[in-house]
């Protein structure tokens, strides 16, 4: 084996610890990863992965280099440097769950030896890092800046995506002090093509959620003028591909079923509480989370019309769901519009099934489900079938005829000249 560099940790090995941690072995570091779940850490060791973006020999290639998974947080006792990438939910009051990094900040400032660097990657509300991580090690007797080096880095993989590498996407890095920074900066050199220094860790954190505010902004303002769109029956995708072709002031964004994954449902949501403490309302923001969060409501009345046009009363309905995921090509289902609009057609007496070929067991609200097969020519087999995830693994002319309409809420059918095909 190669002599390794300095000893760092990665706390939380889930979609952003995971590949952040095989980068780092990769860079030449020594790497002890941390998590509490115990069934992810024996895949690891066995060279397993349980994530679509990362393979298994990935995975084997990296434990053969020394990358080291563990449920002991001892083992980062003397650690030169500790990322920590561990969950933020919402709790459902809508406020931030911060309980994950304050744990996980607790028990390393319990163990990290004097001049260790501690970057948080975390999605939080800015200013956390001061608030949640610099007081953990402060009450334990470390001086920050001076003792111990406390930053703010905010994840920015995207998974599903084959384009960028998670070493090609430029790093932002914001330290507590301008120490901090340093250090943090130091750390991260060998391991990305582009480090991107800001001024603070609460700068850093606002970047965060300024780039995921921003889409989950035109997000609802597309999704808005899709509504629009309908009613006045012009096609909004190909209302959008004509003004792209404006080669300056115009970005596009494209409709959906609703947002889902971990980030952009939630950033904003961080951001618009941590405003609200200080007495701003931000209006932009709520009006698009309000948007957004009722597509999946508009989705199932466009079902119900679909089907009532076709003379088929709601409660003898049977609907087919193409994609449970949140995004093409991906296995998560955290926050996807599916959990919603599967539970609005259920609600209503509709007989659901589901297609995902990258997620064969659905759970949401107590109802289990398994993935279907597609059938060519069983079009008698459902009254509609609705894309909401366009899997490039989907077979769309099964997905035609597996029902006798299809509702495509993702330009995944591009012939949309066709009686029984609906867009968005």
């Amino acid at each position: 084996m190669k002599e390794l560099r300095n000893k760092i940790g990665v706390v939380g090995l889930g979609y952003v610890g995971l590949p952040l941690a095989l980068a780092f072995t990769r860079a030449g570091y020594e790497v002890i990863g941390v998590d509490i779940d115990e069934e992810r850490i024996n895949a690891l060791q066995s060279g397993e992965s349980y994530l679509t973006d990362v393979t298994d020999d990935a995975v084997a290639n990296a434990v053969a280099e020394g990358f080291r998974p563990t449920t002991e947080y001892a083992e980062l006792g003397d650690a030169e440097g500790v990322s920590v990438c561990v969950p933020t939910p919402l709790r459902k009051t809508g406020t931030p769950e911060m309980s994950y990094v304050a744990d996980a900040v607790e028990r390393l400032a319990e163990i990290v030896p004097r001049n260790c660097t501690v970057v948080l990657e975390s999605t939080v509300y800015p200013g956390a890092t001061r608030e949640v991580v610099v007081p953990a090690f402060e009450k334990n007797g470390y001086l920050t800046g001076e003792d111990l080096f406390l930053a703010f880095s905010p994840e920015r993989i995207d998974p599903g995506n084959e384009e960028y590498k998670p070493h090609e996407i430029p790093k932002v890095i914001g330290g507590v002090t301008d120490t901090c920074g340093d250090r943090a900066e130091a750390l991260y050199t060998p391991v990305f093509d582009e480090l991107v220094r800001v001024n603070s860790a609460t700068e850093a954190e606002l970047v965060k959620l300024l780039e995921n505010t921003f889409r989950a902004v035109n997000i609802g303002l597309i999704n808005e003028l899709a509504q629009i769109a309908h009613k006045l029956d012009v096609d909004i995708w190909s209302t959008v591909d004509a003004a792209s072709t404006k080669p300056f002031g115009f970005m596009p964004f494209y409709p959906g079923p609703g947002l889902g994954g971990h980030c952009i449902p939630i950033d904003p949501t961080f951001l618009s509480w941590k405003a609200n403490q200080h007495d701003i309302e931000t209006r932009f923001i709520d009006l698009a989370d309000r948007i957004n969060r009722e597509m999946p409501s508009y989705v199932v009345q466009r079902i119900t019309d679909i089907v009532n046009d076709n003379g088929v009363a709601l409660p003898d309905a049977r609907v087919l769901v193409i994609g449970v995921a949140y995004k093409p090509e991906v296995t998560d289902t955290r926050e996807s519009p599916a959990h919603d609009v599967i539970q609005l057609l259920e609600d209503r007496g509709v007989g659901v099934d589901y297609h995902d070929p990258h997620v064969p067991v659905f759970e949401t609200d107590g109802l289990h489900y398994d993935s279907v097969p597609l059938d060519h020519g069983s079009r008698e087999a459902y009254d509609c079938a609705v894309v909401l995830t366009d899997h490039d693994a989907v077979d769309i002319d099964a997905v035609i005829d597996s029902a006798s309409t299809v509702f495509d809420t993702r330009n995944a059918i591009k012939e949309t000249k066709r009686d029984d095909v609906f867009q968005l």
